[in-house]
């Protein structure tokens, strides 16, 4: 998306556009793919477990959190992101708060303030109980 591949940009299709000069307050639920251009003012989510795709141009501004598959960010949000599957942070985005993901790309000139944690796809390794049997057969 940022850095002018083609390929990228052909990932999903915009289902919903919020345009420059809109202002939406309050949670914003959609399915399929959602730009911002203006503002959101609330928490901005897709259907779990669907392939859904928020994109955010650089005048574009979440504040809340994010929880969407995939996200191209390079406008401003304000809250943490939640990205399952794939997280892009073009030349001019900027978040405030942590920062979840399972593969990320970051262009020169992007700003974290908070945490970036990854989040590997599938689920959990299960950790070891205090009842179960290490390996061999013998407690410790």
């Amino acid at each position: 998306m940022f850095s002018g591949d083609n390929k990228k940009q052909g990932k999903g299709r915009i289902d919903t556009l919020v345009g420059r000069g809109t202002k939406i307050t309050g949670d914003l639920h959609f399915s399929g793919g959602l730009h911002v251009d203006g503002e959101v003012h609330g928490n901005v989510s897709a259907e779990s477990g669907a392939e859904s795709v928020l994109s955010v141009s650089q005048h574009g501004l979440v504040r809340g959190e994010v929880h969407v598959a995939n996200v191209l960010l390079n406008g401003t949000v304000e809250g943490d992101v939640h990205a399952d599957k794939r997280l892009e942070l073009g030349p001019e985005a900027r978040v405030t708060g942590d920062v979840y993901y399972n593969l990320v790309e970051v262009a020169v000139g992007a700003t974290v303030n908070g945490k970036m944690v990854h989040k590997p796809a599938g689920p959990a390794p299960r950790a070891k109980g205090a009842g179960e049997v290490p390996e061999g057969g013998k407690r410790a």
